[in-house]
């Protein structure tokens, strides 16, 4: 139980829940911002093309409203709406990782075809380069 609070605790101060709860609240402004462009920006002019339909009322009523039972429809002009918010975040998604993507080729040097040496093969390198030093002055120190 004390392994559980101690990785619940590095999990929360490392950043992780605030990298996570950072990540929330941007996607819930994000979605607040796209909702206004398609429904004020591309749902008007859609409307228009259409003939001033207004897809967020359009339904597909199965059973009429009645005295004590609420009205059973498929509203599908919803579903319009909601394929309309899909496609608008996936382009800007799209649009926002490829502008990023360029941003990276051009720090990156497409010439520089070297390949970092990972650590630990950095780390046995020196190593083995310090043995090395150390046996030469051993040799230099029996040779007098």
């Amino acid at each position: 139980m004390k392994d559980f609070f101690k990785e619940f605790k590095n999990f929360a101060i490392k950043g992780n829940m605030i990298d996570m709860a950072v990540g929330i609240i941007i996607g819930t402004a994000f979605n607040k911002v796209v909702d206004a462009i398609v429904k004020k920006v591309i749902m008007p002019p859609l409307n228009l093309l259409t003939g001033g339909v207004n897809y967020s009322d359009r339904k597909f009523i199965l059973r009429e409203k009645q005295e004590n039972i609420e009205e059973v429809a498929i509203a599908y002009g919803e579903l319009i709406e909601v394929f309309v918010d899909f496609i608008v975040v996936a382009f800007t998604i799209f649009v926002v990782i490829k502008f990023i993507n360029r941003f990276k080729s051009k720090s990156e040097d497409p010439k520089n075809q070297e390949v970092a040496t990972p650590k630990n093969l950095e780390l046995l390198a020196n190593l083995e380069e310090l043995m090395k030093e150390q046996n030469n002055l051993l040799r230099s120190i029996k040779e007098k």
